[in-house]
């Protein structure tokens, strides 16, 4: 059965155009994470990025909550070997989502606390309500970020905010958010989705393949001295010369009329 038949019982999964929207839907938990959802949204997040007809993703929740972290309910419960397997698994999700070939915006409205802040940071492009809240609370309950908190934050903004955000545990607003480099903009709540789905839809008219390759080598910097990213950079970038879509996007230009990219 395809991702896209499957009834999921924590996650929602809708198409608009070449635009996939996933949602977060655990409304009576607002939006926290359990075993179950870990499962689906690997199965969901690994459709997408090997789906053709998906140009770009928009994750969000509800009004109240984007995904309000951990289900402490099921997580009071774990052990060693159970947070362990839990936690591995989230880092396959975290490896589809975080490289999927193609564009991801976060729409947040609510709670983004924990699991679910540590997805915000998965996401290339961030878009919050006014109302969102973003936090790492876990060190109030005795552990601290185990899905990439630790290790994305100090990616995204300064390393004493990210020490100030870990260590606390107090929440920012989504203008704080802003101000940090945490997301790229704020909107009222009734425009959420409105503004990441212009966005996406803007996204998929750019060329597919450029797209990916420009996100594979603006992750890889995190992951590797500059020169040998740099050396990765200058491959990948070459690589776009063979393609049609480059010879389109700059016969367009010249032409002086919109291109027409077919992602090959």
């Amino acid at each position: 059965m395809s991702y896209r038949d499957n009834r999921y019982e924590t996650m929602k999964l809708e198409f608009q155009g070449p635009v996939a929207v996933v949602r977060f839907d655990r409304p009576e938990a607002m939006n926290a994470a359990n075993i179950p959802m870990s499962l689906e949204r690997l199965e969901i997040y690994r459709g997408l990025a090997a789906d053709p007809a998906v140009k770009a993703v928009v994750v969000t929740g509800n009004e109240k909550a984007y995904c309000a972290g951990g289900d402490l309910a099921a997580f009071s419960q774990f052990d060693p070997p159970a947070a362990l397997e839990f936690g591995r698994r989230g880092i396959e999700y975290q490896k589809v989502l975080m490289d999927m070939p193609k564009p991801t915006i976060a729409a947040v409205a609510g709670y983004a606390f924990g699991g679910g802040m540590e997805n915000v940071l998965l996401c290339d492009l961030r878009i919050a309500a006014e109302n969102a809240k973003f936090a790492l609370p876990e060190i109030n309950v005795g552990i601290f970020p185990g899905g990439g908190g630790t290790q994305r934050l100090p990616q995204n903004i300064s390393l004493c905010q990210a020490k100030e955000m870990i260590f606390l545990g107090k929440p920012v607003d989504a203008r704080q958010a802003l101000a940090l480099g945490l997301i790229n903009k704020v909107v009222p709540l009734a425009e959420l989705l409105e503004a990441a789905m212009a966005w996406a839809l803007e996204l998929c008219q750019k060329a597919p393949l450029s797209l990916a390759a420009a996100k594979k080598m603006v992750n890889a910097a995190w992951r590797q001295d500059l020169y040998a990213g740099m050396e990765r950079e200058v491959d990948a970038w070459a690589g776009l010369y063979a393609t049609d879509d480059q010879k389109e996007g700059m016969r367009a230009f010249l032409e002086k009329r919109p291109p027409s990219f077919q992602g090959r």
